[in-house]
Parts: C-alpha cells; sequence; structure tokens
C-alpha cells in the first residue's frame, strides 16, 4: 500500500476505547441541482450560496478529540449523473498554505481536503477522494471497515483555488464510477477530512480514535439522493503504441529487430452491468508504462516475490484476497500465507527454454490474448469477483549453425478465479469462498513433462465477533489444491524446492514415481483482540507437504504446521517525552508433519513516535536450536544452530519537505553472520519536485553455503549422497532512487533506477558430516583442486566436479515515464527503459572500479510510445 495511505487517512493500527469520541450522531443532506456547475474551485453556482452545511471538524493529530484549528464549510449536491462536493476551507494565514503539484496518488506532504464514501452503505467498504490546493487528486478504495487501497482510479474531475480566506475545492463524482444499491431514495455513509499540514492536523468530521478500530462503520448518513442510476454506460479506452529497440545485445544477435518494433494496439473496456456490478474486458494489453522490477541475487531456493504493477490486475485486487477478512491485524512468525491468486502468474515470462545454440529469441513476457473480470454486489450483501485470462502458445526462435529453428517455450493457458464473500449483521460475521483454475493447451509434447496439465483449489474463509462490542474476533482459512500432469511432470513437482519428498531419513514423505495427481491442504485459524490499549494476537496455521497453488497463486514452502502466542501494549496519550508508544512480544514455533521441531523463538519489537513526529523502532529475536529441513535442498534433516537478530530504525517527520531515515540489521549466530545499512533522504521541494535515495550495503558470512549433491553409494550414512557446501562472504551495494516531477497535476515525469553490485566469494569447501547435525566434513588441499574454473573433489573412491561458484554480477536497471493526461482519462506515456549487467568475475572487490565498468558496459534500450483515449458511451 503506497503512503498516500498516510496522507488520506490514518487508520488505527491498534485498538481500544477514546473518551474524546464525538460527532456521532450527524445527519447531513444532499441537495438536488438543474443548474450546470463548472468545476474550477470557483464556488460562484447558486447551490453553493444556499446549501453551505456548518460542521465542526475534530482533530486526530495531533491532540485528539479538540477541534480543527481552522474552519471548514461543505456543501454536498446532486443530478441525475454525478455528486457534487464543494468546500470552504478557511485559512488565517493563506500564505502558508503547503499546497504542491504532484500526479495523481502522491505522497508529498500537502494540504487536503477529503471525502469519504459508503453508497452501498454497508458501513464497510467505500470509497475517497481527494484534492490538495494546487488540484492534485487522491482516490482508492475502502474495505473491511479499516483498510484502503489506492490501486482504484476512478474518472472524475476536482479543482482547488487559494483566496485571501484560505482555499476552496470542488469536485464532480459521476455516479457511473461508483456501485451502490439501487432504490428510490438512497442513503450513504459519508465522512470528511482536512490536514494541515504546518500544524500537524489531520483532522475529521468523525475520526476513528487511535486506541480503537473501525472508520467507515462510524460514517454519518447522506440522505436526499433519490432517482439516479449508474447508467450502464460503456467506457472503452483503445490504445496504441509502439517500441523502438536499440542496444548491444539487440546488435549482436541477428534474431532481433532493431529500430522500430513491435507496433501494437489494443483496448480496456468497463461496462456497469448493473448499479452494483462492474465488467473490465481487456484485449491485447499492454504494460510498458509501468515501473520496471529491481535486480536480485537470490541464493536461496525460495522464489522471489515480486509484486503486481499492472493497473488491470491492480485495480480491484482487494476483492480476490483470501483469508484476511474481520480481523484486522494478521501477525505471521516464521509463516507467510499462501497467495491462492497471484496476478503475476498471468502473462509471465515464458516457462521453457531453448536446445544450445548459437542465437535465441524468448519473448519477454507471454502475450495476454484476453481478459475479464467482474466486480461488486449481488443480493444484500455479498461481495463477489470473477476473472478469466487466455493466454498465448508462444515460441521461441533459435539458430544452429545458420539454420533457424522454432520452439514451443508456453503453451496456450486457461487462467480464472472466482470470489465470493458474504458480510452478515453489518460485518459482525462473515464467510466467503474462492476458486482458482489454470488448464494448459499442449500443442507438442515439448512442455507436458515441464509444467502441469490442470491446477484447482478450493478455499473458504470467514471470520466471527465473539462479543456485541467487536472486541474479539476470529477469523480462519481453509483451502485444498490438486494438479494433474505426467508422470515425469509429477516426479520433479514432488522434489523441486517447494516440496522436497525425497528427503531421506523422514517417514512421513516419500516419492510416487507413477503419480499423475498430487493434493493438499492448508489453514489458518486467528484470535486477535480488536479493542483496548492491551492488544493479543495468536494463530495456529497448516501447510501440508502436498499443497500446490503456484500455478495461479505463489507458495514458498509446505510441510509445516506453525503456530504463535503474541501479546503488547499501546499508549496513545503523548507524554512528556512521546506522543505514540506501542510493545509487542511474541513466541512461535514450528514442525513439520514429521513431529520435527523446524523453529522455536521469541521476537520483540517496540515503535516510538517523538513528541516532533520522528519515529524510532527496535526489533529483535533470538531462534533456538531446532532441525533444518531445507539446507540439504531435498536431502536429509540437518541441525538449525541457534541465532539472534537485532534492526535499529530511526526516522524524520514523514510530512516534512526533506525525510531522512537509517536503520541497520545484525544477525549473529553459527551458522549466519550479518550486518546491513541503510538510509532513505526523501526531499519533497514545496511545488513539484521530489527525490528519493536509499543506498543499502550488505555484508555476510555464511558458514554453509549449497554448491550441489553428488552420488556415492560409499556414503551409507548420508544415504549415499555427498551434499557439499562451502563457506561464503557476500557483499552487495544496490541503491533505489525515485524522481518525480510535476509540471501540473496532469503532466508528470517519474524515474527509477536501481544499480547493484555484488561479490560471492566461497572458501573452506565441505560436506554435511552426519544427518540432523551442523558437524561438516571440510576437504584438505590434497582432496580439492581448481583447474579451468572446475573443482575436482576426491573423496575415498569418489571423485566429482562442480563449477567454481564465485560470482560478480554487476547491474543497473531503470525507466523513466512522461505522463500526459491530455483529457479525463485519456494519457499519453513516452517511456524509456535501460538495462545494463555483467558478471565477469574480478578477484577483488572495488564499488569504484565495479560501478565504473558497469557504466562502460553497452546498454539495452527500449524507447516507447504509447497512446490511450478515453470514451464514455
Amino acid at each position: 500500500m503506497k503512503l498516500i495511505t498516510c496522507i488520506l487517512i490514518s487508520l488505527p493500527v491498534f485498538i481500544g476505547a477514546s473518551p474524546h469520541y464525538h460527532n456521532s450522531g450527524i445527519e447531513l443532506t444532499a441537495t438536488r441541482v438543474s443548474e450546470s456547475i463548472q468545476i474550477d474551485g470557483n464556488l460562484s453556482e447558486t447551490v453553493w450560496q444556499h446549501t453551505r452545511t456548518d460542521l465542526q471538524f475534530l482533530q486526530r493529530e495531533p491532540e485528539e478529540g479538540s477541534p480543527c484549528s481552522e474552519s471548514t464549510d461543505i456543501y454536498i449536491a446532486f443530478d441525475e449523473h454525478s455528486l457534487y462536493i464543494a468546500a470552504r476551507l478557511y485559512d488565517r494565514a493563506p500564505d502558508s498554505i503547503v499546497s504542491p503539484v504532484g500526479r495523481l496518488d502522491s505522497d508529498t506532504p500537502s494540504d487536503l481536503f477529503g471525502v469519504f464514501i459508503d453508497p452501498y452503505h454497508d458501513h464497510r467498504s467505500g470509497y475517497y477522494f481527494g484534492v490538495n490546493p494546487a488540484g492534485t487528486r487522491f482516490d482508492g478504495t475502502l474495505r473491511n471497515d479499516d483498510w484502503m487501497n489506492d490501486s482504484w482510479d476512478g474518472i472524475w474531475q476536482a479543482k482547488a483555488r487559494i483566496d485571501s480566506a484560505g482555499w476552496t475545492a470542488e469536485m464532480r463524482i459521476p455516479f457511473s464510477q461508483l456501485r451502490f444499491k439501487q432504490s428510490g431514495q438512497d442513503v450513504w455513509g459519508i465522512n470528511f477530512r482536512r490536514d494541515i499540514v504546518r500544524k500537524n492536523e489531520k483532522a475529521y468530521l468523525v475520526y476513528s480514535p487511535k486506541n480503537s478500530s473501525g472508520f467507515t462503520s462510524r460514517f454519518p448518513h447522506l440522505s436526499g439522493i433519490e432517482g439516479i442510476s449508474s447508467h450502464h454506460n460503456i467506457q472503452i479506452t483503445p490504445y496504441t503504441r509502439t517500441k523502438i529497440l536499440q542496444g548491444y545485445s539487440y546488435r549482436q544477435n541477428p534474431l532481433i529487430d532493431q529500430g522500430i518494433n513491435s507496433p501494437a494496439a489494443g483496448f480496456d473496456l468497463q461496462y456497469a452491468l448493473n448499479s452494483k456490478l462492474t465488467m473490465n474486458l481487456t484485449v491485447n494489453p499492454d504494460f510498458g508504462q509501468v515501473e520496471v522490477d529491481p535486480a536480485v541475487v537470490n541464493l536461496s531456493d525460495f522464489e522471489t516475490f515480486f509484486r503486481e504493477k499492472r493497473p488491470f490486475f491492480v485495480e480491484g485486487s482487494s476483492t480476490f484476497l483470501f483469508g484476511y477478512g474481520g480481523s484486522n491485524s494478521h501477525w505471521g512468525f516464521n509463516w507467510s500465507t499462501p497467495d491462492l491468486f497471484y496476478s503475476r502468474r498471468i502473462g509471465k515470462q515464458p516457462y521453457g527454454g531453448l536446445p544450445d545454440n548459437d542465437y535465441e529469441k524468448i519473448p519477454d513476457a507471454t502475450t495476454i490474448y484476453g481478459a475479464g473480470k467482474v466486480t461488486g454486489k449481488v443480493g444484500k450483501n455479498w461481495n463477489v469477483g470473477g476473472l478469466y485470462a487466455l493466454t498465448a502458445r508462444e515460441s521461441g526462435e533459435y539458430r544452429i549453425d545458420g539454420t533457424l529453428h522454432h520452439q514451443t517455450v508456453e503453451p496456450r493457458t486457461h487462467f480464472g478465479v472466482a470470489r465470493a464473500q458474504n458480510e452478515i449483521q453489518e460485518g459482525r460475521y462473515g464467510i466467503g469462498f474462492i476458486s482458482t483454475g489454470t488448464r494448459r493447451q499442449f500443442k507438442h509434447s515439448t512442455l507436458k513433462d515441464e509444467m502441469n496439465q490442470e491446477a484447482y483449489t478450493l478455499g473458504i474463509d470467514g471470520w466471527a465477533f465473539l462479543d456485541a462490542e467487536q472486541t474479539w474476533v476470529v477469523s480462519s482459512w481453509l483451502a485444498g489444491s490438486q494438479v494433474s500432469g505426467t508422470n515425469e511432470r509429477l516426479l520433479d513437482l514432488q522434489t523441486n524446492s517447494t516440496h522436497y519428498f525425497q528427503r531421506p531419513g523422514v517417514s512421513h514423505l516419500s516419492v510416487d514415481s507413477s503419480a499423475t495427481r498430487m493434493s493438499g491442504m492448508a489453514g489458518r485459524a486467528l484470535l486477535n483482540k480488536q479493542k483496548g490499549n492491551f492488544l493479543l494476537n495468536s494463530a495456529i496455521g497448516f501447510v501440508s507437504p502436498g499443497f500446490e497453488v503456484n500455478d495461479m497463486g505463489f507458495l514458498w514452502r509446505t510441510d509445516m504446521i506453525n503456530a504463535h502466542v503474541g501479546a503488547g501494549y499501546k499508549w496513545t496519550t503523548p507524554g512528556n517525552y512521546f506522543r505514540e508508544l506501542w510493545v509487542i512480544g511474541s513466541a512461535f514455533q514450528t514442525v513439520d508433519f514429521g513431529g520435527h521441531l523446524m523453529a522455536r523463538g521469541i521476537w520483540g519489537t517496540t515503535d516510538i513516535k517523538l513528541l516532533n513526529y520522528h519515529n524510532i523502532s527496535v526489533t529483535g529475536f533470538h531462534v533456538f536450536p531446532t532441525l533444518d529441513n531445507r539446507l540439504t535442498r531435498g536431502g536429509p534433516l540437518s541441525k538449525s544452530p541457534s541465532a539472534r537478530y537485532l534492526e535499529l530504525g530511526y526516522r524524520t517527520d514523514n510530512r516534512r519537505n526533506l525525510v531522512l531515515g537509517l536503520s541497520t540489521d545484525l544477525s549473529t549466530g553459527r551458522a549466519e553472520q550479518s550486518y546491513s545499512l541503510s538510509a532513505e533522504m526523501t526531499y519533497k521541494s514545496a511545488k513539484s519536485f521530489s527525490l528519493s535515495l536509499e543506498p543499502e550495503i550488505t555484508w555476510q558470512h555464511r558458514h554453509a553455503q549449497w554448491i550441489d549433491e553428488f552420488p556415492d553409494p560409499q556414503a551409507e550414512a548420508m544415504f549415499g549422497n555427498r551434499y557439499v557446501f562451502g563457506e561464503l562472504d557476500y557483499t552487495e551495494l544496490s541503491a533505489d532512487i525515485r524522481l518525480n516531477w510535476a509540471f501540473s497535476p496532469t503532466l508528470t515525469l517519474q524515474l527509477y533506477a536501481q544499480p547493484l553490485i555484488s561479490h560471492g566469494d566461497y572458501h573452506h569447501y565441505k560436506e554435511l558430516a552426519r544427518p540432523e547435525t551442523y558437524e561438516f566434513y571440510e576437504y584438505q588441499s590434497d582432496e580439492i583442486s581448481l583447474k579451468d574454473g572446475d573443482y575436482t573433489v576426491s573423496a575415498g573412491e569418489t571423485s566429482f566436479s562442480y563449477s567454481d561458484p564465485d560470482f560478480h554480477f554487476k547491474s543497473f536497471r531503470g525507466n523513466a515515464v512522461l505522463r500526459w493526461e491530455y483529457r479525463p482519462g485519456s494519457r499519453l506515456y513516452l517511456v524509456w527503459t535501460q538495462e545494463r549487467s555483467n558478471d565477469r568475475y574480478y578477484q577483488d572487490l572495488q564499488f569504484s572500479n565495479s560501478f565504473e565498468r558497469l557504466m562502460r558496459d553497452s546498454a539495452d534500450n527500449i524507447f516507447m510510445i504509447k497512446m490511450t483515449y478515453w470514451l464514455n458511451i
């Protein structure tokens, strides 16, 4: 969730009661208008002269429950097509109003006027809209009574202007952008917010106390809206784009055409099926304007997770969240909830590879022929969502000795997900269902043994508040999975890093070489105390060995039963030294399905908000000696030594123009010693510019870093294999650099760049001596030799070889996006993406020389022009 969350609403992290809570009985009325309202920030229309609503806003920051230091008048009107909101925000020092220009959902500190709407009046969901004095807009959705998400971008208008009395704001929100119950006379929930940055004030018409839960459920009623509809309109946004490829790797590969490349066209369509349901379709979508993924050096056996950035999948994604309803806190220690739906599986890079060749060309991503989704509400309280996508069969080209060949690298694939959730008694109880399905059509047998043919999941989740005050809540979920494919594919699936069925010396796992199907279960139950300064959170969850969702979801590991108990306390009343303080501690444990203890530890954290809004955080944990079922990558269990971890962080007030932060992590133990130092410097100009620099340096020593396993019938104690490791000294320097420059609210430049330099030095090669220990036999100098980049080990009667694992990886990648919204909903993008990298090894690590060599390397550039045009039919 972006930092705009902090700009539009400070949702409580912890809960309780507040003695300052007022304004609970307010009711507002909207006025129907027939005159045309010009959205220009000038409140000159007749309706604004006669419909003023005098309201007392109350502070949530800095003095909870005190009146806002400046007065605010609110105006609410509507016609057949739109809701109109206007505000007169008085300010006795108009020259001190903070009003930077920014792009949509910018997180630059700014004065703000925001409106929150619950048009379905279910007390749990809705929308928010905001504008600052420079006309920068903010929008998003509300869910689960407490949470918000800025991924939704509506088509609406807002203008503002500063004058001698303060500033004014004017909004037009078309009903076509909202989902609501269709009735003769509607009652909605509504709330307002005002920020005065120079005073650190955040004030609401009705606020959620810092030690309480619930936001949307507190909204005052808005009545008077009648005779409206969403006008079942069609919104269609066609696009056209072209790319220009230029760079060393393109010049060296005759299969890739430089210059103008891959012209394309497609469209997005949105249709309001009724006032509560929306259908979105996309045909041949193009996502070239999104920010590139960062480079990552992954030395583990876990897949790297990248967040979704593509607009079609991001917007409305909260509808498909599974297992997170009811409770507003979902703690986890040595636990990660499986994602049953991970949209980045759709349109991913093709899975298959090509034979050894002279030249090759594989698409960067799988073509999405089309995708559609339906989201909204049906019946009284059912939230529903459905998504279907079809991706293309992709082929790679390769040339050997002058002959061109083609080979399928990705089959045609169907993806589907369906979600439904019923909120009962205004959210006191809830129950939901989710189902996902993946089906691949293999035209040839090339990939049948590498990918599942079919994969399905089915899950149920829900929650129940245990008392009338909704202080205690139990939430839970249960899911099952089934995948099918060839014998060879299922054999590979059982032995991959997610499952490791081949582990010797355990009785609860075994490989079935004849299997063509695999199924499993997973689930979790959580108890959370939602109110009161005292916090309590506990959970127990499991993932069975055969659970598999990675065809359409994301799953790190299986074969685990995990539990934790945590408690804490939060002080929300400012004292002599701090404004807020909270302390949490927990104990956790994980075992596998064979009863082996895999993790046990204690964890604690404290976070202090000082009187000047600076933050200090301290987090630490201690893990006790246990067993480890991942060190040998599918081999026998080993021992995991005890370890300790400490993290210290400091950050200045993020509402200031200059934000500084510093954090350090320290880990000690027999298996690993590491230290990292990261910094943050963000400068936000008073008008239109922000620059963020986040460098990080990491030093790490691993006592046993995996290299490979080698068969040896003589190694009876190790089940006929030798599991080889090396000590690793690893150093990495990287930085995330972001620049945002808003020339106007509709013309912005965004730049992202990430340099990365990493160096890995392996030495003291060894093998695990015995199962369930952390004892190693280190190879002596007469047992190991290096020649032509390969190590050869002679151990007894067995010898084996492996490549020198030392590495030196350097990368620089980034992109710049110039975005112009030349009319509402219609945009022109100019995009430049650059990537350069090399892995040439150097004996010594010198950051300056490494970066200089990287910058001398030839870069690959992609230039793209994309134009969209929004039509409302």
